[in-house]
C-alpha cells in the first residue's frame, strides 16, 4: 500500500488490537478446547510456578504453539495498522497479542501488553533475545551470556504487565482523538480499560468486531465485518 499522497492529521490516533485480530490470519485463540495441549490448558501451563516446577515441560508446551504461530502470516488488517504508523504523526499501536505479526507487517512501535512469544528473557541475568527458530535447538533454551534458564519473554498467569509499556498505553489512550478497538473481546483487564479511558477524555472510539463485546453499547461506532475486510476500508475512507 502506497502513503504517498497523504498527509498526516494533527489530532492522535491509537490502535488496539486483540486476538481476534491474529485469529484471522490461522493464530488459534489458545483458549477453551482449541488451546488444549496433551490435556493441558493454558491456566495450567502459563504460570510462574508451572515454569519452576517443570520448565520442559512448559517450554514443550511454547514450543508446540511457536510451531502453529510460525507459517501465519500478516493479514490486511495488519498491514493497514502498518501503513497508518508510518502515515500518521501521531500514532500508537497497543496489542495484547504475543504472536509478532504486527512487526512481520511492518509495524515499528508496538506496544506489547502481554509480551513477545518469539522472545526469551533470561531468569538470571535478564537479557531478552529474539529468536524464530522452530524447533528451538534445545529445550529448555540457556542464555548465551550467563548460561541461565530462559523463559519465554510473556507475561503469564498471576504476573503483573511490564509497567512501562502499560503507562505509555494509559498516555495514549487519554492522549488520543480517535481509538480503534480492533478484534478483542473487551473483558480481558486492564486491556479492556483503555478505550473507557479514551471515552472519557472525549476520543472518538470505533469497534471492529463481527461480535457484540462489552464496549459495543458505548463505541462511536461498530463495524461488525472481520478486521482484515474493515480496516482497510475505515482507512482508506479518512485518508483517501
Amino acid at each position: 500500500m502506497s502513503t504517498t499522497s497523504r498527509t498526516a492529521p494533527e489530532q492522535p490516533v491509537a490502535a488496539l488490537t486483540g486476538a481476534g485480530i491474529s485469529a484471522e490470519s490461522g493464530v488459534p485463540t489458545f483458549r477453551g478446547e482449541e488451546g488444549l495441549w496433551r490435556d493441558y490448558s493454558p491456566q495450567e501451563l502459563a504460570t510462574p510456578e508451572a515454569f519452576r516446577r517443570d520448565p520442559v515441560l512448559v517450554w514443550e508446551w511454547y514450543e508446540w504453539r511457536r510451531g502453529l504461530i510460525g507459517p501465519c502470516q500478516p493479514n490486511p488488517a495488519h498491514e493497514t495498522l502498518a501503513e497508518m504508523e508510518r502515515a500518521l504523526a501521531d500514532f500508537t499501536l497497543i496489542t495484547q497479542n504475543v504472536d509478532g505479526l504486527h512487526q512481520a507487517a511492518g509495524s515499528q512501535r508496538v506496544l506489547e501488553l502481554h509480551g513477545n512469544i518469539w522472545r526469551t528473557r533470561c531468569t538470571r541475568c535478564g537479557n531478552r533475545t529474539e529468536d524464530h527458530s522452530v524447533p528451538l535447538p534445545d529445550v529448555p533454551p540457556h542464555c548465551a551470556s550467563c548460561g541461565g534458564l530462559l523463559r519465554p519473554d510473556v507475561v503469564w498467569f498471576g504476573e503483573p504487565l511490564p509497567r512501562e509499556v502499560l503507562d505509555a498505553a494509559w498516555r495514549a489512550a487519554a492522549r488520543c482523538r480517535t481509538m480503534l478497538v480492533v478484534g478483542t473481546s473487551a473483558v480481558v483487564e486492564p486491556a479492556a480499560s483503555l478505550p473507557l479511558v479514551a471515552l472519557r477524555n472525549e476520543a472518538r472510539v470505533v469497534e471492529i468486531n463481527p461480535g457484540q463485546t462489552p464496549l459495543s453499547t458505548y463505541a462511536h461506532q461498530t463495524l461488525r465485518e472481520p478486521a482484515g475486510e474493515a480496516l482497510p476500508r475505515w482507512w482508506s475512507a479518512r485518508s483517501g
